[in-house]
């Protein structure tokens, strides 16, 4: 048992309830449908006898009351009418009555059928007779046997038939009940079996649940030794399963312990050697890293009067901008004044030509009327005498034509003069217009290229501001690191003590073989990494750490346990500590 695996003693248990589940469910099915099927069929059977009886019984009573009928009747018309159907009748019944007799097994049904059959032949040997009696006309008689003879063996008939039917209900129920009890049986033995097979998974899961949790004891009270730093003791391995294997990653872990503790005494030794020198190392940093600030801060102050001197330009082009953009709009409002007075001096040309165009029209006026008067007087001289005062007047109309004719020549002269005039100062208003256009242009570009070097003095400005708040954090970062260093000289003699305390602690185990370690080791001469150099500022001008920092952790008076990030370099300083070089070797802090 201790070489199989705790997966498969798990799942053992399980596999095999599950097979005799399966088993059982399966048997229980086949029984069950089995048991259905036979209760099925028997009161299928047993139904169908109480159904051909129920018939029975009914076709006879139908039957019955037909013959009465015609008996009783005094129509003869009736007694004709069923006489065929009663025929038919006994036929279906006397079929059904054969059929219940090889239906019936039972020693109580064959009894009971036969009495039937002998009440029956009494019945229709009385029906016989009053029938007979009514067809042979004599009504009287025929009515006095049916109601004596005939509907006492009826009655007799109807009970036994009842009788029969009610043994066939019985029967049809206690096969129904018979067929539950039976399946009832079945259930109460399906869960016996599942009672005996939980019985007995609980048996087992009790022995596996020991197998188990006993040697896991066994590991409990071993870790717990180790935990008490006891790693004398030797872990067996005698299992192969998953408790084997934790025995083995146990007894692995015991020795790696065993061989970590005795390498972290010789770390602790080598970490105080190294923490001296890191205390002199940091110290020859404190004095590089003040200076460093030093000059960036005169760095900052040559940087913050560059930005004001960029800041002032900056604000000069904007004033600049302003103005040239103040021209641009007047310049602007000019060229518009002379597109006006352009377009009004194209107006006046227009109407020029317009009047120069009328006067036109008046001289062709003249002219008709000229020829019109030299053929009125022409008319008159052929009229003789009686044309002369009509020649007087057209004369007059001529003169007054020739006038009208030359004043038009005059007026047409004038405009024409005019309108030359007129084209002429439009031509030169153009050209105003022109040039005030180029104006508003050339102002425009003056105020863009303005524009553009007021934006790159802004952009210099700004990234002049940029580059004096990096100066700055530049500054801050070095005072930082100032404070750092000297934290770091703490932390380093820190350091050293906590190595002597952790040489004391790996003392207090019990390793393999019974060997007691060596107590602390001895302390070398302190590193003077607490002295601060008289030209370090002070700690009042330096800006206080946001987050203290790991070597800040170290300088802590507190013990340091095992766990600690202290001990995770232990390897590193197990190697033999280089000789320190001395402080006024300024190539090894170049790169800082």
């Amino acid at each position: 048992m201790k070489s199989i695996s705790i997966a498969t003693k798990l799942w053992l248990p399980i596999i095999v309830l599950a097979f005799f589940v399966i088993l059982m469910a399966g048997g229980t099915y086949f029984r069950t449908q089995a048991l259905l099927a036979k209760s099925m069929v028997a009161q299928q059977g047993q139904q169908d006898i109480y159904e051909l009886a129920l018939r029975w019984r009914g076709l006879t009573e139908a039957n019955a009351a037909r013959a009465i009928a015609g008996v009783l009747s005094s129509d003869p018309v009736v007694a004709e009418t069923f006489k065929p159907e009663i025929a038919a009748a006994s036929a279906q019944v006397a079929e059904i009555q054969q059929r219940l007799e090889t239906l019936a097994l039972s020693e109580g049904e064959k009894n009971t059928m036969a009495k039937i059959a002998g009440l029956r032949e009494a019945y229709i040997a009385a029906r016989s007779a009053a029938i007979k009696l009514k067809e042979a006309g004599n009504s009287a008689a025929a009515v006095t046997a049916l109601k004596e003879q005939a509907q006492p063996a009826l009655k007799a008939y109807l009970v036994a038939q009842q009788d029969f039917v009610n043994l066939e209900h019985e029967r049809a129920q206690a096969a129904r009940e018979a067929a539950g009890a039976e399946r009832m049986r079945t259930v109460w033995a399906a869960a016996g079996v599942m009672f005996g097979i939980v019985g007995c998974l609980a048996i087992s899961t009790f022995f596996l649940t020991r197998s188990i949790t006993s040697p896991l004891a066994r590991l409990v009270r071993q870790a717990e030794r180790i935990g008490r730093n006891d790693l004398s003791g030797v872990i067996e391995v005698d299992r192969g399963d998953e408790i084997g294997e934790v025995q083995r990653a146990l007894s692995a872990m015991q020795d790696s312990l065993n061989r970590i503790v005795s390498e972290v005494r010789h770390s602790a030794d080598s970490i105080q050697t190294a923490s001296s020198e890191i205390a002199s190392g940091n110290l020859d940093l404190s004095q590089r890293t003040e200076q460093t600030a030093s000059n960036l801060q005169q760095a900052a102050t040559a940087m913050s009067e560059l930005t004001g001197t960029v800041k002032q330009s900056a604000d000069s082009a904007a004033t600049a901008n302003q103005l040239a953009g103040s021209a641009a709009q007047v310049a602007q409002r000019g060229g518009e004044v002379v597109g006006q007075v352009v377009s009004t001096m194209d107006e006046i040309n227009s109407s020029s030509k317009r009047i120069n165009d009328i006067i036109g029209v008046i001289d062709g006026i003249a002219f008709q009327t000229n020829i019109l008067a030299l053929n009125a007087a022409v008319e008159a001289a052929r009229a003789g005498e009686q044309g002369r005062g009509f020649a007087v007047v057209a004369s007059e109309v001529r003169s007054l034509a020739q006038r009208s004719a030359e004043a038009a020549r005059e007026i047409k002269t004038l405009i024409g003069a005019s309108v030359d005039r007129v084209e002429a100062g439009a031509r030169l208003v153009q050209d105003a217009g022109s040039t005030m256009t180029e104006i508003v242009s050339s102002v425009g570009k003056v105020s863009d290229i303005i524009g553009e070097i007021r934006a790159s003095t802004v952009e210099q400005s700004e990234g002049i501001g940029a580059v004096n708040g990096s100066v700055g954090q530049l500054d801050h970062m070095t005072q930082q690191n100032a404070a750092l260093v000297e934290q770091s000289a703490a932390a380093a003699e820190s350091l050293r003590e906590q190595a002597g305390k952790l040489a004391e602690l790996v003392s207090g185990f019990k390793l393999q073989g019974g060997e007691a370690r060596a107590s602390r080791p001895a302390a070398p001469a302190r590193a003077p990494a607490s002295v601060k150099p008289g030209a370090a500022p002070s700690p009042a001008s330096r800006p206080k750490l946001n987050k203290a920092s790991p070597p800040s952790k170290a300088a802590s008076s507190a013990p340091i346990p095992l766990a600690a990030p202290v001990t995770a370099k232990a390897p590193a300083a197990a190697k033999p500590a280089p000789a320190p070089k001395p402080a006024a070797d300024d190539g090894d802090w170049e790169t800082f």
